[in-house]
């Protein structure tokens, strides 16, 4: 009974992932793709997206989790190994914004289902790791600011949607969005923008 109820469980967490993986896939290209849509794409009936997801909602919700996942994993691996301050905050921003380029439709999306509050308190552990990073860099003059490092964070985060905003309604190509929000975020704390570019230049090559 035991591995039968394991082998069924295996299957449910299978389907669910391929439901996940092909909803994100659908709703990139069609932001708008109904329940339906993401079934027939899954190669499962419309019960089965249910039985996983009892909304549309839920399931952008449950895309949303994964994306702020990956946001934090790009986070730390954006700042580690930085030789000074300012190279975490540039790197951090370019390896969150290969992430966030794949999911900006989502998050767009989302902003009408799970709410821009519901994303910003997700976003929470990675926004205490750029003030931790910020106070630090505050505290050794590395940047400039006359806001205290948690608001100079919040900053930093609503100028990393407001690129996905532009590169969404066609205002900023997304081969340039990652080099631009690092050097904008740099020069928001304080670096000077020679200075933001140049190292953000030798970061992405």
């Amino acid at each position: 009974m035991a591995a039968m109820t394991t082998g069924h469980t295996s299957r449910a967490d299978a389907n669910r992932r391929r439901i996940l993986d092909v909803a994100l896939a659908e709703l990139l290209r069609d932001p708008d793709a109904s329940m339906d849509q993401i079934a027939r794409a899954a190669g499962v009936v419309r019960r089965t997206v249910y039985g996983h997801f009892p909304s549309r909602e839920a399931l952008i919700s449950t895309l949303v989790d994964g994306a702020v996942e990956a946001v934090a994993a790009a986070h730390a691996a954006g700042r580690e190994g930085a030789e000074d301050l300012a190279q975490a905050v540039a790197g951090s921003v370019l390896s969150v914004w290969e992430v966030a380029d794949r999911y900006r439709i989502l998050v767009a999306l989302a902003q009408r289902s799970v709410t821009m509050q519901g994303i910003r308190e997700r976003l929470a552990p990675v926004r205490e790791a750029c003030t931790e990073l910020l106070q630090r860099g505050l505290d050794e003059g590395v940047f400039v600011s006359p806001l205290p490092a948690p608001a100079l964070a919040y900053v930093h985060e609503q100028m990393l949607f407001a690129v996905m905003e532009a590169v969404n309604d066609g205002h900023l190509a997304p081969e340039e969005a990652g080099r631009s929000a690092a050097v904008t975020v740099l020069t928001a704390a304080g670096v000077p923008a020679s200075l933001a570019t140049a190292l953000v230049a030798k970061l992405s090559n």
